[in-house]
This record gives C-alpha cells, structure tokens and sequence, in this order.
C-alpha cells in the first residue's frame, strides 16, 4: 500500500472528526474570496470607496481576518494532532520512518487544503452576489454593479490559504520530530490532576484576577485623548491577565470549596459535570481565555458597528437640526427659497439674527479666548430647545467624545466673560447640553439665551458702537422624498470651498460609511464565530472520545442516557456559558465607553447584535451535546 492510499484511508476512518474542521476551513476560504472579490472589483471599488480612509480599513480588515484564520487552523490542528498521536505512535512502531510519517500527514493536509480551498473559492463566487447586494442596500446605493468571476480574488485566496498550510505543515513536523515515542502514546491521558490547592494563595491570586478585570473596567469608562496609548495598554494587559488568572485559579478554588462542602459527596451529575472540569481546569485556561477574550472583541465590534449604522440618521439629524442653513448671505437665501418654490418643494424657512462674540470660559485655566455664538431659544423651540431663564444661557456643546484631551471640568453656573470688547459681559451658563441648536458647521460654541436677553445683549453692544450680527436662514424640507432635489439646489448656492453640509448629504455620506464598517465587522465577526465555536467543539469531541470508557462502565452499572446526559449538558453549559457571559460582560463596558462617542441611545441595536451572537454561539453548544448523546447511545 502506498503512501497515497494510506493517507485516503486515513482520511476515511477519521472522517467524523475532521467534517467540521474542514467545514470550517471552507467557510474561512469562502468568506476571504468574497471578501477579496469585493476588494479588488473596480467598479465596487468607485462606488464605494471614494474615501481613501475607508479603503485602507477594508484592507486592513483582511489582514485581521488572515490573522484569526491562522490562529484557528494553528490551534485546531493543534487538537487534532493530539488525538491522532497513538495513530502517529503506531505508525513509527510498525516501522514507518518519521519522514513517512510526516509525508502522510501532509498528504492528508494538502488533500484537505486543497478540497476545502476549491469548494470555498466556488462558493464564494456563487455568494459574491448575495454578499454584494447586502453592501448595497448598507450604504444605501441604488443601482446595478455588475460582479464577475475575479481571478485576481481566487489567486490571492490560493497564495493566502496555501501560506496557511504551511504553517500547519510545519506544526505538523515539530509534532513528529520533536515528540518521542513514548510521550505519544501517553498524550491523551488526562494529565491535569487536581491537587488541593492553599486556600490563602488561591484566594489571594483570585482576587487579584477579579481586581485586574475591575481595573480594565474603571480605566475603560475614563478614557481621555492625552493618555490614549498607555490606557488602552492597561486595558488589555489587565482584562486579558484578569481574565486568565479567573480561569485558571478563581474559577478553580470556587469549584474546590464546592467539592469540599460535600465533603467530596458529588453525586453523578456534579461527577460528570464538575470533575472533568477541574481536572482539565489547567489545560482549558488558555483556551478558555482566548475564546473570551475574542468573544468580547467580536461583540465589542460588531455591537459597535451595528449601533453607528442604526442611529445614523438620529446622528445626524443630532450634528445638523436644521436640513440648509445660509450665513450672512441673503441674496443667495431668497435665490434658494425661489428654486424651492419653483420646484414645487414644500419647506419653512426662518430668520434667525444671531450674536457672534468672543469670550474666555471660566472653567479654562489656559484662559483661551472662545468663538462664541449667542441663539435666541424662541426662533429654535421647533426643534425642542427651551427658553432658558432671563440673564442666563444654555450651552449646546453637540457631539460628546470621549477622546478629547479638554477635559469638562465645569462648575455651574459658568460665566463667560467677552474679550476684545469695549464692552465687558459676563454671561452665566446654567447647564450643558450634548447637542446642537444650530448646524454644527457654524462658527461659535452655541449658547441659547432667551430673545429678551439676546436683545439686551445687542443694545449695550450698539451702545459701543460694535455689532456682531449673524444672519442665519435656517429650512426644513417638509417631505423626505424632497431631500435630494433640494440637497442639488442648495449645493447651487454653496461656495465649493464652505464648509456647509446639509442634513440630506451629511446623513447619506454617514450612511455609507457606517454600511462599510458594519459590512466589514460582520465578515470579521462571522469568522470569529466560526472559530470560537469551533474551537471548543474541536476540544469537546476530544474529551468526549476519552470519557467514552466511562460512559460504557456507567450504562453497564445500570445508569440511564437520560441520567448522563443530564451532568454533560451543565458541563457544557459551564464550558460554553461561562466563557460568553464573560465576554459579554467584557463587552458590555467597551460598548458603554464608545457611547460615549455617540448622541444617540445604542442600547437596543448593541442588545440585538449581542443576542445574534449569542443564539449563533449556541448553536456550536446544540451541536456539541448531539456529539455526546451519541457518543452515550453507543456506549452499550
């Protein structure tokens, strides 16, 4: 028999264990192909990445996805190799040189390689369409882009997966080489046996997991833009170091003080559930680890993305309250309001005479001097601004970001007093908004006083013989199917070198940008579903297949299906459970810190991108237990 058939045979025998491997494998080529086909179609590419920032991202993204592939394939075949190390330590015993050795599993891998690789690349350009529609109805572009077969894309698919296996060819021969004989076939007991551990240093470490988690938590909800860098370093380096040390040593003394509550009594559901556990505790922790730390990132990114596509339009309907604005150019406004007359366009228009100034903010210790715009509340009240008390103003300071290196360190009420004036005013600030009253795209800090004090403010003003008068022509459209023909008319009336976007152009450009980046954190965050999952189904599959003994001596001992299964479904739901609700956790204070960035509530879409996540995890669980039912039926 030759080598060739061998490894067929091979293949054949251990074809239950490998389907989801290469499953997986095939999904990852097929993903990467639509994912370069996309890229590297320059009709896709002139629709819609104008921006050259967004481009990079798209690019840059792929990197991310070759980077999970890696560590997926690395560490699956990681687990395979060591359920098949008797195998390898029989072939060497009956005379198979390591060289044969390691040219039959490469055979099996480059068979593999290559089906799955072919399969996701037809895949793929069967699913390219489907993929590119989704991106379309994203970013909201009408139209037909046509997308056929790229070569280029299947090209780039071949080079990346076959520098894939490459890499696992590799792990392969270290495993062969450096492996002896002996420690082959000693590979799958279970080597991980608990020990009593020092109550004290088992607390101690615990704690200090837990207080390394809080830690991340508490510098993740106090970010500021001058300490970014070192922030973020702290962040990780706490969170995932926590979150190890919780697997590895709190997670284990919990379990410890459990077991030594029953004086050791567990009973054959604990002792199916609980003691596997802590007997591969030490094992898992990385694992474990890896698949929380990735599940907090993946509902970090997708919750994130998904949140800034859903609140879009409140975004920018938030930065730009009104649809046009004209400053200080009344020819060209009542130009505007003829061609929307004309265009049988139905709009309300107001005129709004604003105060521009100059002041110092009293709670800037550099004492820099300020734009200040002063807006009378009774020309806003349509857009839900109140009339603030005679004498004081509001502050509408618009987008909140939680990255900027001014701090809001303000005192109520805050005074403002004018420089580069005759006239010394001082103007009392009762409270801070986070929106805008007027376009953000004017100049100023927007302060809201009351017409009465507005006025008061340009008497004494005249009084000094100076005058700041801004004239503002404010509209809105009254039907939404208006936006875009009078967005074309307004860019009529616009200097090409103003920065004076509309409230149609702003929200579809925003659109865009966010359909691209919820587009690209989906593929992202597919493939790091599959892998997640994956992995611990991979890892299942092996306890499963070793605790077979065990499950034959029970249904021998007279114990029903139903009775085993009963302890195998809570360790599954410990092995699956335990992880996500830790990285949901983790999540959950990563997406409270971007809010931060937003004016809008992401509760709801952040809720429902978590609960995706969490029913697709679940189905690798589903998928898990069917694996052990069947595993518990054969056992007799």
């Amino acid at each position: 028999m030759t080598l060739f058939e061998l490894a067929i045979r091979s293949m054949r025998k251990n074809m239950k264990q490998y389907y989801l491997y290469f499953f997986a494998l095939m999904m990852s080529a097929t993903l990467y192909f639509v994912f370069a086909a996309l890229q590297n179609d320059a009709a896709i590419l002139t629709a819609t990445f104008g921006d050259v920032q967004f481009a990079s991202l798209f690019k840059a993204s792929g990197f991310l996805l070759l980077g999970i592939a890696a560590i997926f394939m690395l560490y699956a075949n990681s687990i395979f190799l060591k359920r098949r190390s008797r195998e390898i330590g029989l072939y060497q015993l009956i005379g198979l040189t390591q060289n044969k050795v390691s040219l039959l599993l490469i055979i099996e891998n480059m068979l593999l390689g290559l089906g799955a690789l072919l399969i996701g690349i037809g895949a793929g350009a069967l699913m390219s369409r489907l993929f590119l529609l989704i991106l379309m109805k994203l970013i909201g572009i009408q139209g037909v882009i046509t997308l056929t077969f790229s070569s280029e894309a299947a090209v780039q698919t071949a080079y990346v997966f076959a520098a894939l296996i490459g890499l696992t060819i590799i792990q392969m021969l270290s495993k062969v080489y450096r492996t002896t004989l002996l420690d082959l076939f000693k590979a799958e007991r279970q080597s991980d046996h608990p020990k009593q551990p020092n109550q004290i240093l088992s607390a101690v470490i615990g704690l200090i997991g837990i207080a390394l988690i809080a830690t991340g938590y508490t510098v993740a909800g106090k970010l500021s833009g001058a300490q970014l860098p070192m922030q973020i370093l702290i962040i990780l380096v706490s969170t995932i170091f926590g979150t190890y040390l919780l697997f590895r040593v709190t997670i284990g003394w919990l379990f410890y003080r459990y077991r030594r509550g029953k004086n050791g009594q567990l009973g054959l559901t604990n002792s199916l559930s609980l003691a596997p556990i802590m007997h591969r505790l030490k094992a898992n922790a990385n694992s474990l680890t890896l698949i929380t730390i990735l599940s907090a990132v993946t509902l970090t990114m997708v919750a994130i993305a998904y949140s800034l596509y859903y609140s879009s339009e409140t975004e920018a309907r938030a930065m730009l309250p009104y649809d046009f604005i004209l400053e200080n150019n009344r020819q060209e406004a009542a130009a505007f309001r003829t061609e929307l007359e004309k265009a049988g366009i139905g709009f309300n228009q107001v005129n709004i005479e604003a105060v521009g100034l100059k002041g110092t903010f009293g709670n800037e210790t550099n004492g820099k001097s300020r734009s200040v715009l002063l807006l009378p509340a009774e020309k806003l009240q349509k857009n839900d601004i109140d009339v603030p008390q005679p004498g004081t103003a509001v502050w509408y300071k618009g987008q909140r970001n939680a990255l900027e290196q001014e701090t809001d360190t303000a005192a109520f009420p805050l005074t403002i007093s004018s420089e580069g004036s005759k006239l010394q005013l001082d103007i009392q600030v009762a409270k801070t908004l986070d929106r805008y009253a007027m376009n953000y795209s004017l100049s100023g800090r927007q302060l809201v006083v009351s017409a009465a004090t507005l006025q008061s403010i340009r008497e004494q003003l005249a009084l000094h013989g100076e005058q700041a008068i801004v004239d503002i022509d404010a509209y809105h459209i009254m039907a939404k199917s208006d936006y875009a023909a009078a967005s074309e008319l307004y860019a009529k009336h616009v200097k090409a070198e103003a920065s004076m976007p509309d409230y149609y152009s702003y929200s579809r450009d925003s659109l865009q940008k966010f359909g691209l980046i919820i587009f690209t954190a989906g593929f992202l965050g597919l493939i790091f579903l599959i892998a997640t999952g994956s992995i611990l189904y991979f890892k299942q599959m092996t306890e499963a297949e070793q605790e077979k003994k065990s499950y034959t001596i029970l249904r021998q001992l007279g114990f029903g299906e139903r009775e085993i299964m009963g302890g195998i479904l809570r360790k599954q739901l410990f092995v699956f459970a335990i992880p996500l609700a830790i990285g949901i956790v983790h999540s959950i204070f990563a997406i409270k810190t971007a809010s931060a960035l937003t004016l809008s509530d992401i509760t709801f879409p952040a809720a429902v991108a978590i609960a995706f996540y969490t029913l697709v995890y679940f189905l690798f669980a589903a998928l898990t237990v069917g694996y052990y039912r069947r595993i518990v039926a054969a056992a007799l």
